[in-house]
């Protein structure tokens, strides 16, 4: 039976800790200049319906820095779901690659080649979820403060897809979360109530002040107001997010140490100002960077190793 990484729901926290672990130790590897072809002669197929930059390039990296190559196929060539079906698409393609990664709008879509396919399955963003970012956003946290244990992360936005995964990165791996978001925009009920089912010791916790939520943070979190698909949306959400900009103010109620977090591309000027994504606090370079060094772990967990549950 084939291993997937569809969303965080799919995985206990032995194997989250088991592929932070070997990301970190990866990126070591790498860093020393050993890059032992691990997945030698494996292909990775690439299918994207949205635009790209880190996504993209991080995995294509991360597959050729672990001795494979990948095939990039953009999702209005293929028509998956709209030329043929997906269980079509699915069945065939899984003969010419050894995993599959997507960046598609409808999570079902994820979900429905997992089901179909015979190769392992990457969500590598959908509307609903962002688990490799969330895990390489959370191995950047633990490589900055040495723990995750207790760590308050707090998200100041909307119930978004990288929102929802970074809460359940943060449950899966300890920390706590904590999402900042004007009434209205709180996490769609659906995730709320299979959340609270899956974890039921972590509550989800929502506050709609933002100082309130950012008081005695160790991470602070934003995203862009309106995401890809909701451009319509987007001069009412910068009227209700005003007062949840991350500026200079707002992060001195943070702790000290703090970090600042962005998942980028950023939106300067709106949901955070430059002093911050510029500022000492800002890690969002090596953030970036670490999206490599997961993704390294995900392919060498999903097409070589065993997790330790």
């Amino acid at each position: 039976m084939n291993r997937h990484f569809v969303d965080l729901f799919s995985i206990t926290p032995e194997e989250a800790r088991f592929l932070l672990d070997l990301a970190i130790e990866l990126k070591k590897d790498d860093k020393a200049g050993k890059r032992p072809p691990r997945l030698a002669g494996r292909i990775l197929g690439l299918i994207f319906e949205k635009p790209s930059l880190r996504t993209r390039v991080s995995f294509e990296s991360a597959i050729a820095r672990l001795g494979g190559n990948a095939i990039f196929l953009r999702g209005k060539d293929v028509g998956i779901g709209v030329r043929e079906s997906i269980q079509d698409f699915a069945r065939v393609i899984s003969q010419y690659v050894d995993a599959l990664a997507i960046r598609t709008f409808a999570h079902s879509t994820v979900e429905d080649l997992a089901r179909y396919s015979s190769v392992p399955v990457i969500n590598a963003l959908s509307d609903a979820a962002h688990p490799c970012q969330a895990m390489a956003d959370l191995m950047t946290v633990e490589e900055i403060h040495g723990s995750l244990k207790g760590a308050k992360v707090v998200f100041v936005g909307d119930g978004n897809n990288v929102a929802r995964s970074l809460a359940l990165a943060s449950a899966l791996l300890g920390a706590r979360f904590v999402l900042a978001a004007p009434t209205g925009y709180e996490f769609p009920p659906a995730f709320a109530t299979t959340f609270s089912a899956k974890f039921p010791m972590h509550p989800l916790e929502v506050v709609h002040d933002p100082r309130q939520a950012v008081a005695g943070a160790d991470v602070v979190y934003t995203d862009v107001w309106a995401s890809m698909g909701q451009e319509d949306e987007a001069d009412t959400r910068r009227e209700v997010f005003a007062p949840f900009q991350v500026n200079e103010t707002l992060m001195k109620l943070a702790r000290p140490h703090a970090l600042f977090l962005h998942c980028l591309p950023a939106h300067r000027g709106e949901e955070v100002v430059s002093e911050v994504l510029d500022g000492p606090q800002s890690h969002i370079i090596p953030q970036a960077g670490n999206r490599l060094y997961f993704q390294m772990g995900l392919l060498d967990w999903l097409l070589e190793g065993e997790a330790t549950a």
